[in-house]
């Protein structure tokens, strides 16, 4: 897969392992042949497995995305279509001794942003999915979404043909982050502090494991599970990310920014790209919506 951010930039250019097995007959005198013992695994320290993600993003291959997988004390690295074996090697010898501390696992489709014309929330060029309706401590009305969507962009809408305004972008920050926010300057439109037909009342990080719902203008409401958090996602053309939440949920172009958050009405996060389609699925990324809200001094209501 390579991997894609749901978005918009106007400055954006961007082993089997064969296990051979042998039958025969065992002489009488038979050759003993030592059996794997858990000390015969190989561990990597917290230090080493810093090494490892470091010399990931030294290499700098686009269309893969990295994270500590806590069940296996290794790192994570998932890479899309468009990784030859070539950087697959690069990396791993930029990786050096510590090349063991890295599971590779292959994802179809190319990893982009995900953003294209359509529905939704509309700038000059682009759409994308409004995440969350927030509000400051003074009351003010705003919402978040992807920072590659209001990266770049001024005035918001809420139709393709730009005749009913919603605000203008105050905050933005991509690459690093993945968040944005708009303050609404039309006091006409109704602003719900629901994402999908969930209330949300609570925002936090979710942990690896846990059940999420992801909704966006492109493919409406799916849901999947958390694989990761902390991963780091390389888009290409120095778009690379830092924090992700990683999640099976699938995603598509438009998709960008919409919400990511439970059945219980928490909020967890804002759709920044990923792999795949939601036809034959794939992997999508998330900017945890905690770090937008503390940014920004805002709150989901």
């Amino acid at each position: 897969m390579r991997i894609t951010r749901t978005t918009p930039r106007s400055s954006v250019a961007r082993r089997t392992r064969l296990i051979a097995v042998t039958t025969g007959l065992v002489a009488a005198a038979a050759v003993m042949v030592p059996t794997a013992q858990a000390s015969d695994v190989q561990t990597f320290s917290t230090a080493q497995l810093k090494s490892a993600s470091s010399a990931v993003l030294e290499a700098d291959v686009p269309g893969t995305a990295w994270a500590i997988d806590p069940k296996t004390d290794k790192v994570l690295l998932t890479v899309d279509s468009t990784v030859s074996q070539a950087e697959i090697k690069k990396i791993k010898d930029a990786a050096g001794g510590n090349a063991g501390a890295l599971t590779i696992k292959r994802t179809p489709g190319k990893m982009n942003k995900l953003i294209k014309g359509g529905d939704a929330i509309y700038a000059d060029s682009w759409r994308c999915s409004l995440g969350f309706n927030v509000k400051n401590s003074s009351g003010a009305d705003y919402f978040v979404t992807a920072g590659h969507c209001t990266d770049g962009a001024g005035t918001w809408w809420s139709n393709s043909g730009k005749t009913t305004t919603l605000g203008t972008t105050s905050g933005s920050s991509f690459p690093t982050n993945d968040y944005g926010i708009v303050r609404y300057t039309n006091s006409s439109v109704t602003k719900s502090g629901t994402a999908g037909n969930v209330d949300i009342t609570r925002a936090a990080t979710p942990s690896v494991g846990t059940s999420v719902i992801r909704t966006g203008s492109t493919t409406g409401t799916r849901t999947g599970t958390v694989t990761a958090l902390n991963a780091t996602v390389n888009y290409g053309g120095g778009d690379i990310v830092y924090g992700m939440i990683q999640t099976t949920v699938c995603a598509e172009p438009g998709d960008s920014g919409g919400p990511l958050y439970g059945s219980n009405g928490t909020a967890y996060g804002l759709t920044s790209g990923g792999s795949g389609n939601c036809t034959s699925g794939g992997t999508t990324f998330f900017q945890p919506v905690t770090e937008a809200l503390s940014a920004y001094g805002v709150n989901v209501f």
